[in-house]
């Protein structure tokens, strides 16, 4: 499981470099699926923030706006080492904002803000646009242009990031305490935190089983496939001419499991390769279920959209391109050099 060792699908990594040599080498936009409408009582904020993260930035604003934490909600977490916009959202009900830009310092400032009619909710976004730039670069500029080329025709496989499993896999060590019953009482969002990891971890050991395979790309037998940018899927017991195509093209993508209860949905080939790749974690499956979490799939290949990319001098590149929602740069990176971060 371990994120290091993961299979490379485009033939291993093409050289070397660095990234987040400071923050402002990773820099991700939040792209909303909404923008608030102007009256309401949830107060909505753009964010700008430089070498913290999410949640220490909700708390700062819910001690400014004299709210509990629960309050104030956002669409997802964003890279502490990085420096990142996005909406955050603070129910004032029946209440006037406070002087938002007396938050503003060097750790973050808010940019813009405007009322709402509703809530925030996680999950509530588009995707992401990145703009990366890997220093100390060590790599053939042809070999680079063609890989480059690869990931922008075909996508990359969509793991699960390593700052999903946290410093040192210690959320992954967690997990096994949580499923072996020696966690104790534990607080709701450390819990949920375990399990996530947990949960992430089986399907990434999926996909890389599915990437020495060859088939992170294509469709099998049985595969339960998804289309791109939807979360619905659909199985395809015996994958026809057409079904195929659609595949190579990135219209449908074949999935991997999120572990719990309830049937997995694949049949046939796909069903018994997930099935006997997942026997030994057959403890982790079992945790999963009893702790109540439902049965879903993940996309095995995430496209990577609108990608530009530009050479600095001679051992420095710029990347720019979007993601979809829940799917990590460090994805896209990992199939061009190998990188050299404290920070991964």
């Amino acid at each position: 499981m371990a994120w290091r060792t993961s299979p490379h699908a485009w033939g291993g990594a093409a050289g070397r470099a660095v990234l987040r040599a400071w923050p402002e080498d990773f820099r991700v936009t939040e792209l909303p699926v909404a923008e608030p409408d102007g009256a309401g009582e949830h107060a909505w904020l753009w964010v700008r923030k430089r070498d913290t993260n999410t949640e220490w930035v909700a708390r700062q604003l819910a001690r400014h706006a004299g709210v509990a934490v629960s309050a104030v909600s956002y669409a997802g977490l964003k890279d502490r080492r990085a420096v990142t916009e996005q909406w955050f959202s603070v129910h004032l009900p029946g209440r006037d904002e406070p002087d938002w830009s007396r938050l503003n310092d060097d750790a973050f400032e808010v940019v813009r803000a405007a009322r709402h009619s509703r809530k925030l909710r996680r999950g509530a976004l588009r995707g992401n646009r990145f703009e990366l730039v890997l220093r100390g670069l060590e790599v053939d500029g042809d070999v680079l242009e063609a890989r480059l080329r690869q990931l922008r025709e075909g996508g990359v496989p969509n793991w699960f990031g390593p700052q999903r499993f946290g410093h040192g896999g210690r959320n992954l060590d967690e997990a096994r305490r949580l499923f072996g019953g020696r966690s104790g009482r534990l607080p709701r969002h450390k819990r949920g935190l375990y399990l996530s990891a947990a949960r992430s971890a089986l399907f990434n050991l999926v996909l890389a089983r599915r990437v020495e395979h060859g088939s992170w790309n294509r469709a099998l037998g049985g595969e339960a496939l998804q289309l791109d940018g939807r979360s619905g899927c659909f199985v395809a017991e015996r994958p026809d001419g057409e079904t195929v195509l659609r595949v190579a093209r990135g219209e449908v993508h074949p999935t991997g499991p999120l572990w719990g209860r309830g049937e997995s949905l694949p049949v046939g080939e796909a069903k018994a390769r997930e099935r006997d790749w997942l026997a030994p974690f057959a403890d982790w499956c079992a945790g999963l279920e009893r702790a109540g979490l439902e049965q879903a799939r993940r996309a095995l290949r995430v496209r990577v959209t609108d990608l530009e990319w530009a050479l600095e001098g001679s051992d420095c590149l710029r990347l720019r391109f979007c993601l979809p929602a829940g799917a990590y740069a460090t994805s896209v990176v990992r199939e061009l050099v190998d990188v050299e971060s404290a920070h991964d």
